[in-house]
């Protein structure tokens, strides 16, 4: 089972990529992680990234194509999850031709659906201690009563605007992709409101496993 996952900032994608790795054991291959990783480790491939990302600059597709390559790879081409991969008609061409070669392809895309609202509420929740950099939110884990005024901030990014135009890049950025897929009826759309475990039972539901 080959599985790509689409959400919006603020939905939980990467928590149920991880909940497919941990406890149906799918192998997530998340583009960003394995990005980063790359730049902390000071590979050549991360030494390049660095340099267009510190000057404001996309990286280019071609290394983001390497990383998928290399993992999908790894992993003998079966039973993965690709989150963040692919953003692009040519990125999700190129991946059909990949697997094709090796006599694989994706069994299913799924798009994870939440109301720009329930997202801007639960983005818009988020806190952070300035001092320590732990993370909070006023609703799941509230900060504690007896902290300084002024310790517990709200990032900018966490702002109702800033989240409003972080939906309407992805959505720029996926809407191609995504009916890209449509037109193949390869896309599924799945409810991702609720608890993360109702939305992991949907999840199990659409790519055929019974939920536990």
């Amino acid at each position: 089972m080959r599985v790509v996952l689409f959400g919006p900032p603020g939905v939980g994608k990467g928590s149920q990529a991880q909940f497919l790795s941990e406890r149906e054991g799918f192998t997530h291959i998340s583009t960003g992680i394995l990005l980063r990783r790359e730049m902390r480790n000071s590979s050549e491939l991360g030494k390049n990234a660095r340099v267009y990302i510190e000057a404001g600059k996309l990286v280019p597709g071609i290394f983001v194509r390497n990383l998928a390559e290399d993992a999908i790879s790894k992993c003998n081409y079966k039973k993965f999850v690709l989150d963040g991969y692919p953003r692009t008609i040519e990125q999700a061409k190129w991946l059909y031709d990949f697997l094709d070669q090796k006599e694989a392809a994706i069994d299913t895309v799924l798009s994870l659906v939440v109301p720009d609202e329930v997202i801007i509420d639960r983005l818009s929740k988020r806190r952070v201690n300035k001092v320590t950099g732990e993370n909070y939110h006023l609703d799941f884990k509230p900060p504690p009563e007896d902290l300084e005024p002024g310790v517990i901030i709200q990032r900018k990014d966490d702002k109702p605007e800033a989240i409003k135009h972080r939906l309407e890049i992805y959505q720029a950025e996926t809407s191609p992709v995504q009916n890209y897929y449509r037109k193949q009826h390869m896309l599924q759309e799945v409810d991702g409101t609720g608890t993360f475990e109702e939305v992991f039972d949907r999840i199990r539901t659409e790519i055929g496993i019974s939920p536990a």
